[in-house]
């Protein structure tokens, strides 16, 4: 071979890895992304807040609540809880004075098992490889960002109508996972060895 055919081969490689990384510059879209929710007809923590917001104690009925789609029996982020359940979330029977609490949490402590209520979680969270295409796919560092929004509720009801209701969550979720590997796809080489694997 010709020593002009020896060194064109190391230039058509590069410029074949050249071409390469310029087709892949903005592949950014080829990272992974992940979303996991609990299904539910809220999309936002707004919606659900607004949705809570709207039951009146003392009014509204457990059917009100079915039409509004918190029902135990059809809604797969709606727990029934049981009057046991509902102590067990508030060990307060003892520390506190009963003029002190709620009007309708005292209601439900003193209805006993005519009290029961409806637990309500809801989450939305998204993953989202942010890093470099190239650097993520061969594991030298990975950037995941989750953002989203997770929403709790619980409501109190006695002989089926709501006493008392109370919300909380994380309106806005946003979390970065940064992940080095100095040998990229080399790092857990080592690990994969089976035992003497290079003993010979």
């Amino acid at each position: 071979m010709s020593s002009l055919a020896r060194r064109s081969d190391p230039l058509r490689r590069l410029a074949t890895l050249l071409l390469l990384a310029g087709a892949l510059a903005g592949c950014s879209g080829l990272l992974p992304r992940a979303q996991s929710e609990v299904s539910s007809s809220w999309s936002s923590f707004d919606e659900a807040r607004a949705a809570i917001d709207r039951i009146v104690p003392e009014k509204t009925s457990a059917e009100d609540l079915r039409a509004q789609g918190i029902d135990p029996f059809t809604s797969p982020n709606v727990q029934l809880l049981s009057y046991s359940d509902v102590l067990l979330r508030f060990p307060i029977m003892g520390t506190f004075a009963q003029d002190r609490l709620d009007r309708g949490l005292r209601t439900c402590l003193d209805a006993g098992k005519a009290c029961t209520g409806y637990a309500i979680t809801v989450r939305e969270t998204r993953r989202d490889h942010t890093g470099g295409f190239w650097s993520d796919a061969l594991g030298f560092k990975r950037v995941i960002v989750s953002t989203g929004w997770s929403f709790t509720a619980l409501i109190l009801l006695v002989d089926n109508r709501v006493v008392y209701t109370l919300y909380g969550g994380q309106p806005f979720v946003r979390e970065q996972e940064i992940t080095r590997q100095p040998l990229g796809p080399l790092q857990n080489w080592g690990d994969s060895l089976p035992v003497g694997g290079l003993i010979h």
